[in-house]
């Protein structure tokens, strides 16, 4: 029997386990400022790169009945249970479903800024312009910004979108993200949650002030699946609110997690 794959993480601190889990194109450094505070604060964090995202392994298998598969192998790998569990955006849809298919191993549990409905394709651009990165001419992180700077004008959203080159044995620049097996598949990112897909437990979603993931139409779609759901807006931010405005999100999460 082939031994299942385990996903790279950044493991924080001692305490409670706490995972965290990026959101697409992402990964889990995007995490580790706040990944330490909390762990500053008796959580054992752990950061993870979910399948085809950072230093996790590369599958062309890309759903999120999988990576909550993924997060499953993990846990018992590691020997977790009663997690704290966060996900942002398609992190969040994975930590949904994981919650609802495995209730008795998430203690608390936080969505950042995505609800469990459908999302229509609206990465387009994003993809374009990564696609468009050519590392026989590319020689600089500046080169790429540069040409992804065609496609994308947030240089905000360029960064986050950076993070993903690194320089690999040959000396020369590469994406760390499947890029191929994440076009093919970008219409899983958008799937809602199963209709009956539910958790009982306590539950937080974090929503940006600036963002349009989590209107006031998602409210009775997140109490259908999650009950006993809590929605906290957080200001000044857009869909990346955790990066815009930290210092209120983990006060929010802290706040959630000791009451």
């Amino acid at each position: 029997m082939k031994k299942k794959e385990t996903l790279y993480s950044n493991i924080l601190g001692e305490g409670t386990p706490f995972v965290i889990l990026h959101g697409f194109l992402g990964m889990s450094d995007n995490w580790k400022t706040l990944g330490t505070q909390f762990s500053e604060n008796n959580f054992e964090v752990h950061l993870l790169d979910q399948r085809n995202h950072g230093r996790s392994f590369h599958s062309d298998v890309f759903n999120y009945e999988v990576l909550v598969q993924d997060l499953k192998t993990y846990c018992d790998v590691h020997q977790l249970k009663h997690i704290v569990l966060l996900g942002h955006s398609m992190g969040g849809k994975v930590a949904m479903l994981f919650a609802a298919t495995y209730p008795e191993m998430v203690s608390k549990l936080l969505i950042a800024d995505i609800s469990p409905r459908y999302y229509p394709v609206h990465h387009e651009l994003i993809l374009k312009g990564l696609s468009s990165l050519d590392f026989n001419k590319i020689e600089s992180r500046g080169d790429a910004d540069e040409q992804l700077a065609q496609y994308i004008s947030n240089f905000g959203i360029r960064q986050f979108l950076l993070k993903n080159l690194y320089w690999n044995d040959a000396k020369e620049l590469e994406l760390r993200i499947n890029l191929k097996v994440l076009k093919e598949n970008i219409e899983e990112i958008g799937e809602a949650l199963p209709i009956h897909a539910q958790y009982q437990g306590e539950a937080l979603f974090l929503r940006g002030d600036r963002s349009e993931y989590i209107g006031a139409q998602d409210e009775a779609i997140i109490k259908n699946h999650f009950p006993n759901a809590k929605i906290v807006t957080i200001p000044k931010s857009g869909h990346w609110l955790h990066a815009e405005n930290p210092k209120v999100f983990f006060n929010e999460v802290m706040k959630f997690l000791v009451s």
